[in-house]
């Protein structure tokens, strides 16, 4: 029982890890977005 709870934790781990780092990616690639449409505007 107690390899099963590790090993859920750290499956919770992973996810926020892995969310942090798609959110990451999200919030550079919308910044270019908004800086190739601000450029292509002007």
């Amino acid at each position: 029982m107690q390899t099963l709870q590790r090993s859920y934790m750290g499956l919770g781990l992973l996810m926020r890890l892995n969310t942090d780092r798609a959110l990451f990616f999200g919030a550079i690639s919308a910044a270019l977005l908004c800086g190739a449409w601000i450029a292509s505007v002007l």
